[in-house]
């Protein structure tokens, strides 16, 4: 009889996260013989997907009326708002859904709240593991929550090793339970359809130093943008990509102006054609302020850019092997990432190669394949 295993992952924004719940729960559709997937639809944030999921023969389960188009997205006590209805709203429809089909097994990828309290006050047959990304904060609320859940939980699984040793230096869970499961960035067959793709719509002269994600304060642009203006005055063979959409847009949209730096600076909505960008880029920075590995830097170093990143939690650092293969920069300091820039120009080519090939090497830990191979290896313990 097939495993039933039951995902849980209710998200306001297409955030990192949402490419991670999915593209885990297709690798186990796929690869995993002896399961059955299905994906929880809390309040209509996975609809979009509906075609994607029926593809890989994963059931969706909705628990509510649609009203995820409703909700605030953005801003920080707006977005707590939607937390909260999500989770009263589901409450009574999860606990239900638990009892009725009693799942051998239910992952918990965002507010994971509301399952963590059902857990704790009721019974269930299903065992539930908690997933921890991104750089949690310790507050006693949570230490304590985490703590007196953490004897219920089955396993918890973290994306970097430098968060699983956080965990376990706090002691919240048995070290036992707590798993390093990189994210399942790479759909490497998805990669092939796509690198005959190309773009066209940038300077033919310039070399291309690119960055991507969402214009929010952690992804920190705004300090990109600083520096690589006083990059620009000193060497004029690059301009700057970004890619993004988000609240932060206008302020950077502004920032660039002021700077006289749109013919420079080229500020664009995320685009399906990434790699295509990537591919056309000799560079790509993270200057997050905190992040999990980051899976634009995974997918950027496959495509063979030369990867600059901040030195933030939790993930770059681990990535690039402490600098190793690819470029480190004191996160948020002022200058850090201008002599991050000289410093790859005083780079050899065979230098430049090696760390391009060195990282590449390194991606094949976050294809989907390999996820599976260590989820698979969880679950079989259980």
């Amino acid at each position: 009889m097939k495993k039933k295993i039951y995902y849980w992952s209710p998200c306001l924004n297409a955030v990192g996260t949402v490419k991670s719940t999915l593209n885990s729960a297709i690798s186990l559709s796929k690869y995993h013989s002896n399961c059955e997937v299905t994906m929880i639809n809390a309040c209509g944030e996975w609809d979009k997907f509906k075609e994607i999921l029926d593809k890989n023969s994963i059931k969706i389960i909705s628990l509510n009326i649609s009203f995820y188009n409703f909700l605030p997205k953005t801003g920080f006590i707006q977005s707590r708002f939607s937390y909260i209805m999500i989770f009263l709203f589901c409450f009574f429809q999860l606990k239900k859904i638990l009892k009725k089909d009693k799942p051998d097994l239910i992952i918990c990828h965002l507010i994971t709240s509301l399952p963590l309290v059902l857990l704790n006050i009721f019974k269930f047959k299903s065992d539930f593991i908690l997933r921890i990304s991104g750089y949690p904060k310790l507050h006693l609320i949570r230490k304590y929550f985490w703590k007196k859940s953490g004897q219920k939980l089955k396993f918890i699984t973290c994306p970097t090793l430098e968060l699983k040793k956080k965990l376990e230096k706090n002691n919240l869970f048995d070290k036992n339970k707590i798993k390093f499961l990189p994210d399942a960035i790479l759909d490497i067959s998805s990669f092939r359809k796509n690198i005959k793709e190309t773009i066209t719509d940038l300077p033919k002269d310039k070399k291309i130093i690119l960055s991507a994600g969402r214009l929010t304060k952690q992804k920190n642009f705004i300090y990109l943008v600083k520096e690589f203006e006083k990059f620009s005055n000193i060497n004029n063979d690059f301009i700057l990509v970004i890619l993004g959409d988000g609240e932060e847009k206008k302020k950077l949209e502004i920032q660039i102006l002021k700077k006289n730096m749109k013919n420079k600076i080229f500020l664009k909505s995320f685009s399906n054609k990434i790699f295509s960008y990537m591919r056309k880029s000799e560079i790509f920075v993270l200057p997050s302020l905190w992040e999990e590995v980051g899976f634009v830097i995974v997918e950027s170093a496959l495509n063979n850019c030369y990867v600059i990143s901040s030195d933030c939690p939790n993930g770059p650092t681990e990535f690039l092997n402490n600098g190793e293969n690819g470029i480190l920069f004191s996160s948020n300091k002022d200058g850090a990432l201008l002599e991050s820039f000289k410093r790859y120009l005083n780079f050899d080519e065979k230098k430049k190669f090696n760390d391009r090939v060195s990282l590449k090497k390194n991606t094949r830990k976050y294809t989907m394949f390999h996820h599976y191979l260590n989820l698979k290896k969880i679950i079989n313990s259980i």
